[in-house]
């Protein structure tokens, strides 16, 4: 079960990364330009709201569950640029630890 769970979060990050290569290769604008689009939007507002949220919340997981702080810091600190494209590569490696770290401690 945890394997698909990996391959699920393997697949969720290419096609994540796939999508951001076609927007930034067919939107006619540049990042700056797209990001204070987002922002003039109310609803745009709340997206990039719960976005870093959801970054915040993964890194408390990466924190948690990533035994070398370094290795954690790595994935961590470049959340806020390479976005759930690198939360999902995390999960995708680590999801089979953090399931026998869960079944270790129910018995």
């Amino acid at each position: 079960m945890t394997a698909g769970f990996r391959i699920i979060a393997g697949l969720g990050a290419l096609v994540l990364a796939l999508a951001i290569v076609w927007a930034s290769m067919t939107a006619g604008q540049s990042l700056s330009e797209a990001v204070g689009w987002l922002v003039s939007e109310p609803w745009g507002v709340v997206s990039l709201i719960d976005l870093y949220l959801g970054f915040v919340l993964i890194a408390i997981l990466i924190w948690v569950f990533e035994p070398n702080k370094l290795i954690a810091l790595a994935f961590i600190l470049p959340l806020p640029i390479l976005g759930n494209v690198w939360s999902a590569v995390w999960l995708a490696w680590r999801l089979g630890r953090i399931a026998q770290a869960r079944t270790a401690a129910k018995e």
